[in-house]
């Protein structure tokens, strides 16, 4: 037995997810615009919170592969963002961290990162962005939704 076309795609979440993820780019290009995208600023605010980071906890905390990773590290470093050093615990060991220039620039894009936010869920009341919020969390099946980079955009 075959399955009954049309998909009605406004009840598909795949779809749906699709198109959101459309919505908050183009609100992240109003809000936002060159300055940094938004995988790179995941980049610069974990950094800020946890000091220093490997690009092995990079991937982990962004949920992104190590060749993609080592692309935005090498775009940041060229623009002065991050430096990757010696780690201080660890000589053998090489970390990515802030620079100066990249924590202004993190500082001054963090009011603009939080109205794409409020503009992507601007008809949601404050409990339903929190419900949407906790069940893309469990779609992900991610439980790091405290942790650094987690809930970031």
């Amino acid at each position: 037995m075959t399955e009954p076309l049309p998909i009605d795609l406004a009840h598909h979440t795949g779809f749906l997810v699709r198109r959101t993820q459309q919505v908050h780019l183009a609100a992240w290009a109003q809000e936002v615009g060159p300055r940094l995208t938004n995988v790179q600023f995941g980049v610069l605010n974990v950094l800020h919170i946890r000091g220093e980071a490997s690009q092995r906890e990079l991937c982990d905390d962004l949920d992104l592969d190590r060749s993609t990773v080592a692309g935005l590290v090498a775009r940041l470093e060229a623009r002065g963002l991050v430096a990757r050093v010696r780690a201080d615990a660890d000589r053998r060991r090489n970390v990515v961290r802030l620079t100066d220039d990249g924590l202004d620039v993190l500082r001054g894009i963090v009011s603009s990162v939080a109205r794409v936010d409020a503009v992507l869920t601007s008809a949601l009341t404050p409990q339903e962005r929190e419900t949407l919020q906790r069940l893309l969390t469990k779609i992900l099946g991610d439980d790091r939704a405290g942790a650094p980079g987690g809930g970031s955009p």
